[in-house]
């Protein structure tokens, strides 16, 4: 077994990480496996996916939650809030720059350009994430048809995110009483590879934190996490003006931290949706705006919130940028604190239903409908770029199709980096968008 590593150098790579962890939730977990795995030997691969694996099954970006897990398991809580924080801050700091640069700078014409070319490649990122998630969920039949439900319910009756969820989980659960053969998955039992643990820190013979803790220390966990939560609705409440308002956003953005199983793209949707036609924060095109800053920052997608925040703050209180920032900020510490205590109470407990195959079978369920929440996603947002002036042939905007198609192929076919296509599609909107508007 190698030496326990050291907290300071563990804090460089969490500090490292946050400003590198471009490419979605598939670059993070490429990015720590590839450092505390294959470089430093701190934690075994077995170990590390079953972190992964564990993650998955709680509320919240799993990515940050497998950075908060590892910390904790190597150097304690200390570690685990490290490698948290240090996950999402670098992320919110430069979406803050970003989101200040676009309400001053943003009804500029060549800014209206660059995100005009923008936008389409932003649609073209989400049916990317459509594909890719539709092809790990839709596994049965059952799985395409309730993906389907979920789409006609959201897209027709504009039903409510938490009770398409809520629905989901019930008919699972009630499905495996009832009919267990109808969700049974075929699971695989390809041979591990064996391999020699002994040179790893954290490996699978070792006793996780956490392990055997007593409710009562659940319980103060659970309370401790309740005071940090209502802190700032006490100052709040005491020091600004327009408390409803700032209730409303934090009680939001806390209730959508408890929708994200399944990652980002499970609570975007609603959050897009519900910002925009139930709460009118925003306009569905600044919307998009936000999916293309949240795109070009490291850390989570999930971090588009933060600019959902600043702009509803932004507006309610007649353009300010200081209850923008404070609307930020709120939303970030409201979306990513449920993490920690995600990991910290709920780490053990799921530890104990890992492998569980009816709680595999009732999660993915639940995956299923997330394909169809996102197949809205795509037609909420897109039908404005496509039809800018209304879903009319005559208002077809051909160099968007085109653009969303090329950077489709781009990304799909050719595994084009994010990076690059947000660099061409800015290119792009300043020569096909730019003469138009002057």
């Amino acid at each position: 077994m190698t030496i326990k590593p050291l907290f300071k150098d563990a804090l460089k790579f969490w500090f490292k990480l946050g400003w590198i962890s471009f490419g979605g939730t598939v670059g993070h977990i490429n990015i720590m496996h590839d450092y505390l795995v294959d470089q430093k030997k701190w934690i075994s691969s077995s170990r590390f996916f079953h972190a992964l694996n564990l993650c998955m099954l709680l509320p919240g970006p799993e990515a940050q939650q497998l950075a908060i897990y590892m910390g904790w398991q190597l150097h304690g809580k200390k570690g685990g809030l490290a490698a948290g924080i240090l996950f999402v801050l670098p992320a919110m700091l430069i979406l803050l720059l970003l989101s200040v640069c676009y309400v001053y700078f943003g009804n500029q014409p060549l800014m209206f350009a660059m995100f005009d070319g923008f936008k389409p490649a932003v649609i073209s990122m989400i049916i990317v994430a459509l594909l890719g998630i539709g092809k790990k969920a839709l596994r049965t039949p059952y799985h395409v048809v309730l993906a389907a439900i979920a789409f006609s319910c959201i897209f027709f009756f504009n039903t409510a995110m938490v009770f398409i969820i809520l629905g989901t989980i019930g008919l699972a659960i009630a499905l495996h009483f009832l009919w267990p053969d109808l969700i049974r998955q075929e699971h695989s039992n390809k041979q591990l590879v064996l391999v020699s643990e002994n040179e790893y820190h954290f490996n699978k013979d070792s006793v996780a934190l956490g392990t055997g803790t007593h409710w009562k220390i659940a319980v103060l966990q659970i309370l401790v996490f309740i005071l940090i939560w209502m802190a700032p609705s006490f100052l709040l409440y005491y020091f600004t003006s327009d408390f409803a308002f700032w209730r409303e956003l934090t009680l939001f953005f806390s209730k959508t931290a408890f929708l994200t199983i399944g990652g980002s793209y499970t609570v975007l949707p609603y959050v897009a949706q519900y910002a925009v036609t139930k709460l009118n924060w925003l306009s569905k095109m600044q919307m998009i705006d936000g999916f293309a800053l949240a795109e070009s920052t490291p850390g989570p997608l999930i971090i588009v919130v933060a600019f959902v925040g600043f702009m509803a703050a932004y507006h309610h209180f007649d353009a300010s940028i200081s209850m923008g920032v404070l609307g930020l900020g709120l939303t970030t510490f409201h979306t990513f604190l449920p993490s920690f205590l995600f990991i910290f109470v709920g780490g053990p407990i799921i530890e104990k239903v890992h492998g569980n195959t009816a709680v595999s079978n009732v999660l993915s369920f639940v995956t299923a409908v997330v394909v169809g929440v996102i197949l809205n996603l795509t037609l909420f947002l897109g039908k404005d770029v496509v039809f800018p002036g209304g879903v009319r042939f005559e208002n077809l905007d051909i160099a968007a199709v085109i653009w969303v198609i090329i950077t489709l192929i781009l990304m799909k076919k050719y595994k084009v980096n994010q990076l690059i296509i947000i660099g061409m599609s800015l290119i792009f909107g300043l020569l096909h968008y730019g003469h138009i508007i002057y």
